[in-house]
């Protein structure tokens, strides 16, 4: 029966491909609709170029709010060359203009606040037409309510790491009547694309650097160790003395794929090896340490193992129920350590039996995303990524069981903490187009609602990826407030980022591409060349019509080096689909072929994939094979 509906589903599919039922390109990206600032009563920080207005903190201020001040003064002076004084509260008076900066006495006497109301990270903005009271949490939301004046008030933008808009005015004008309480919708959240340091994480609001502290913009989640880390907690030149420490795989063999998690000296081992690890480690500048497995499923079936998956319902418990033991361990010398481990591969599902919980200070990492659909929404489609006839093409339209989205919720009754490990390109195949953006809103309101507290990604850090400059944006747009408005930001990054002449074609591109990815395909962060959808001749042809139009618009060099890197994604995957020129019975396919991989190469596109490079060398391609054979 399962396969005859999987026959019916594939039968709309191919219909929608062919152009029989027209695919739905009416896209919503979600969010609550962007609605600019109101200014009742003006109130100008800076006006005909001039400034009567003094930066003020407290005294002897810190390293954070050292840098909330800099920042404060450059961008101003960027935009209107006014160039404001930075006093200490014992340099000024009541009555003098003041933008405040951070907790002080003299800003506690005109309004009152109290960082124990806000929320970590979180700020307030105050004005009364003489004074702008920043206020955060900590230093380090005082830095964001910086960041906050300067983009959500007076426009200025940091697009990537290398591209940034500074709008320029002599006037620099505020609500003269402003009260905004302003918190982030997840307490963790990373943003690292390439060329990503710590000034422009601050910038956009993110708080995540795995490896090292950053004191000048308020400090950040740093590790002891990350990711794979039990090959140093229990090293494998142990194996030689004590296979037993070992996972015993089901032909009766021992390996060090992983480490058998019950064997009661392992633990012992772990945390003396811990231990050094994070007293080495200057503890102001490190403050999470993680249980992470070698990157295999080869986990142990130990006669102590099985019994704790049979017990408690999940091959998870081993994990969870040794990360509690490893934390009760080091609280007592390490109090302020967090202990975080992965619930990836075999222990991505939470244990059925919901009463083992989580220590407090233990926070499950989930990377169950990793499996689910992206262009549908998570909620609607039960496709995972296992090949699977049903999950090609049944879970389209067919009946869903959605069971990643409910093991999110059973983790947040496991864990009072948990942070979700996202992954948002095609990692198979990088340079093609990856189609998440109308559901990226959708799948982080969802982990907000149920309860998740932090938010990290691997974006395809260090290499080209297509569009990941604007996903990457609207990743931290949507990790500080998963209601913003994605279309807005979205346009408002395009217009600068590929020229407003490009920008209404390339949202065209997009739509259609989601609608018709949405009708004909599933797709998943290691996917096929495929999975960028089916599409019509009349499509294609459109398509190419569009990006001609991007490439030709009337914008600057730079904007169409950047319009013609993206569409290489769309030439990337005509070719692997033997579509336009490249189509396989073409004579001159290899031409086209070598064409686009000069063209690869000129706009500094050296990976297609996160698993290879490209050959530097013509003479060792074979324009024969499609792209997705270069390597």
């Amino acid at each position: 029966m399962q396969y005859i509906k999987a026959i019916f589903c594939l039968i709309e599919v191919l219909f929608y491909s062919i152009g029989i039922f027209p695919a739905d390109m009416n896209i919503s990206y979600g969010g609550d609709k962007y609605v600019a600032p109101e200014i009742k009563t003006e109130m100008y920080l800076v006006k005909d170029g001039k400034s009567d207005f003094v930066i003020v903190t407290e005294e002897n201020p810190d390293e954070c709010i050292v840098t909330a001040t800099e920042e404060l003064r450059t961008y101003i002076k960027k935009m209107s060359g006014a160039e404001l004084e930075i006093k200490e509260e014992t340099e000024v008076s009541k009555d003098d203009k003041m933008i405040i900066v951070g907790e002080t006495e003299i800003g506690q006497s005109i309004k009152e606040f109290k960082s124990s109301e806000i929320k970590e990270d979180g700020f307030r903005l105050y004005s009364d037409g003489n004074h702008l009271i920043i206020f955060g949490e900590d230093s380090r939301g005082t830095l964001y309510g910086v960041y906050s004046i300067l983009e959500d008030y007076l426009g200025v933008r940091w697009f990537t790491p290398k591209l940034e808009k500074v709008p320029e005015s002599k006037n620099l004008v505020i609500d003269a009547d402003m009260d905004v309480l302003n918190e982030p919708s997840f307490a963790i959240r990373r943003n690292s694309p390439a060329y990503a340091d710590d000034k422009y994480r601050a910038r956009n609001r993110t708080n995540v650097s795995f490896h090292y502290e950053a004191k000048e913009y308020g400090g950040a989640l740093t590790y002891v160790l990350w990711d794979v880390t039990l090959d140093r907690l229990v090293p494998d030149a142990l194996f030689a003395e004590h296979p037993e420490y070992f996972a015993l795989l089901p032909d009766g063999t021992r390996s060090t794929d992983h480490v058998c998690l019950s064997h009661p000296d392992v633990l012992d081992i772990a945390v003396e090896n811990a231990r050094k690890y994070m007293r080495e480690t200057d503890k102001e500048t490190a403050d999470h340490i993680h249980i992470g497995q070698k990157d295999n499923q080869n986990y142990c079936r130990c006669e102590n193992c099985e019994a704790l998956y049979e017990k408690y319902g999940g091959v998870s418990a081993p994990t969870l129920i040794f990360t509690n033991n490893f934390a009760d361990a080091l609280d007592e010398e390490f109090p302020e350590f967090t202990y975080t481990f992965y619930a990836y591969n075999e222990t991505e599902r939470p244990p059925q039996d919901l009463t083992l919980r989580c220590n407090k200070n233990v926070v499950p990492v989930l990377c169950e995303l990793h499996h689910a659909c992206r262009s549908h929404t998570l909620g609607t489609c039960g496709a995972i990524d296992d090949n699977q006839i049903e999950s090609e093409f049944l879970n389209i339209y067919g009946d869903n069981e959605d069971f990643i989205a409910q093991d999110f919720k059973d983790w947040t009754v496991i864990a009072e903490r948990t942070y979700i490990y996202d992954y948002t390109i095609n990692f198979l195949f990088s340079a093609q187009f990856f189609s998440n953006f109308e559901t990226m809103q959708s799948t982080m309101k969802y982990m907000h609602d149920i309860g998740i507290t932090g938010y990290v990604y691997n974006c395809g850090d260090g290499h080209y990826a297509a569009f990941n400059d604007l996903r990457n944006y609207l990743l931290a747009k949507l990790q500080w407030n998963v209601d913003a408005d994605v279309e807005y930001h979205m346009m408002d990054f395009m217009n600068f980022y590929y020229g407003e002449d490009a920008a209404p074609y390339i949202k065209e591109i997009l739509d259609i591409q989601a609608g018709q990815i949405k009708a004909t395909a599933h797709s998943f962060d290691f996917d096929w060349h495929y999975q960028s959808g089916y599409y019509t001749i009349p499509q294609i042809a459109k398509l190419d019509n569009l990006w001609k139009k991007a490439c030709n618009a009337d914008i600057t060099d730079e904007q169409r080096f950047r319009v013609e890197a993206e569409s290489l994604t769309w030439e990337f995957f005509k070719a692997n689909q033997f579509l336009g020129e490249y189509f396989f019975l073409n004579p001159f396919r290899m031409q086209a072929q070598e064409e686009l991989y000069d063209e690869l190469l000129a706009h500094g596109i050296t990976k297609v994939s996160s698993f290879s490079t490209l050959p530097a060398n013509k003479e060792d391609m074979n324009f024969i094979l499609r792209p997705i054979n270069w390597e």
